[in-house]
């Protein structure tokens, strides 16, 4: 199995030391002092688990890889249209796109049955631009349950989670999806071949859509905005106009938002990659996780006012970074 990790950071990176080790042909595509040091002494791995090393390849040029069998994705989602000239000598007719991000998909309304099927999100595919450079028949879904953290130039922090669900668009079980599954299983990893993954994707949605618009316009924790009185109520009105339109899509995530609260607080003071980003003086990757539900909410008849309502705000928020920066 030949696996190239396009986006080699925190996860990219700790994905792809967990496949070498497995026996997989891993090839890491980063740049800067990070892929320096990926080149220099490997994947440095830190984790409760046990540390390890994994010496991948790591190159800068998709040219010096060629072809592979599956693109694991760890770039951000609003690169995804621009990622064309890095992902295309990576490609054969067979190549698997695994896209770890988070909120909604490009590929979320492909072979998804009903009145929406092959609906494109204007908001995550503008103008199809992102399904051009990724086809959605080269898509498996990712929904990421593990965080880590760039250390340091080639060194990966693993704080907690090792899953990693895949699954593909028509809900079949694919052998691609099974091979992937397997490689990774062998790594030290989880991952469930689950037969909607959309349900998934809106669980760890849930979470997702509510605290890290909100962390980054208080600039607050994950326990601080779970223990604040009214940014508590806020959120959980945000959860609850969420699962209306996942509903309405037929989704049906398993997890109460009680409960998805009380997880969150458990995490502590953690500060979302929102927040960080925008610390950072970095993008605010909203569009997956907001923009894209206001506009499912808008085809499907889902009153969202809080969530527009808190869009309006990041949104903003995001234009002055922009202009910042």
């Amino acid at each position: 199995m030949k696996v190239a990790v396009l986006g080699a950071g925190a996860i990219g990176a700790y994905v792809g030391a967990a496949l070498h080790r497995a026996g997989a042909d891993v090839h890491l595509v980063a740049r800067g002092p990070h892929l320096a040091a990926l080149k220099e002494h490997g994947v440095r791995v830190l984790s409760p688990r046990g540390d390890f090393t994994a010496r991948a390849h790591a190159t800068d040029d998709p040219t010096d890889i060629g072809p592979v069998d599956y693109v694991f994705l760890g770039l951000k989602a609003n690169s995804y249209a621009a990622c064309g000239p890095l992902i295309e000598p990576l490609l054969h007719d067979g190549t698997a796109v695994i896209a770890a991000q988070n909120g909604i998909p490009w590929w979320y309304f492909h072979r998804h049955g009903g009145p929406h099927d092959g609906h494109r999100v204007e908001s995550v595919d503008p103008g199809g631009a992102v399904s051009r450079t990724l086809a959605p028949e080269r898509a498996i879904g990712c929904v990421v349950y593990a965080a880590t953290e760039l250390e340091g130039p080639g060194v990966v922090r693993h704080l907690e989670g090792t899953r990693f669900s895949i699954g593909e668009p028509d809900r079949g079980t694919s052998e691609r999806c099974l091979a992937f599954s397997r490689a990774m299983q062998a790594g030290g990893l989880k991952c469930p071949v689950e037969p909607d993954l959309r349900n998934d994707i809106w669980l760890k949605l849930l979470g997702n859509i509510s605290f890290n618009p909100i962390s980054a316009l208080a600039r607050a924790t994950m326990r601080e905005m779970c223990l604040h009185g009214g940014t508590r109520e806020v959120i959980e009105t945000m959860m609850k106009e969420t699962l209306s339109v996942a509903g309405t899509l037929g989704a049906t995530p398993d997890i109460t938002i009680e409960r998805r609260l009380a997880g969150a607080e458990k995490v502590g003071d953690h500060r979302t990659s929102t927040l960080q980003d925008l610390e950072a003086g970095k993008p605010l990757e909203l569009d997956v996780l907001l923009t894209a539900v206001i506009e499912l909410a808008a085809i499907t008849g889902v009153d969202v006012p809080t969530l527009r309502t808190i869009h309006a705000l990041t949104d903003l928020l995001a234009h002055r970074t922009a202009v910042a920066a």
